[in-house]
């Protein structure tokens, strides 16, 4: 660990707050790499933090993009539909 994040750490704890351990961080940045199914598939290569923290970032943006695609193909399908079947639509997306 370098001088500087232990320092801010430090700091961090210091102020009041709980401090999370060396240990928990590495825990949970284990269990990150499980919910990314490109790196679940290979759990026995060891990945460094932050390499997990990137292919993290990676996966929500697109997740994101996905979600923007199917928003618009969405909208495309409602504006091509009669107004019974988009109320129709509509009203299962809102349960």
């Amino acid at each position: 660990m370098s001088s500087r994040s232990r320092s801010s750490r430090s700091r961090h704890s210091s102020s009041g707050s709980s401090r999370i351990s060396d240990d928990q961080i590495t825990e949970l940045i284990s269990k990150l790499q499980q919910l990314l199914p490109e790196m679940h598939n290979r759990r026995s290569d060891k990945k460094s933090s932050a390499k997990v923290l990137q292919e993290t970032c990676n996966y929500i943006r697109s997740l994101h993009r996905e979600v923007d695609d199917l928003s618009e193909r969405l909208s495309e399908l409602l504006e091509n539909t009669d107004t019974t079947q988009a109320a129709l639509i509509r009203s299962l997306l809102m349960q």
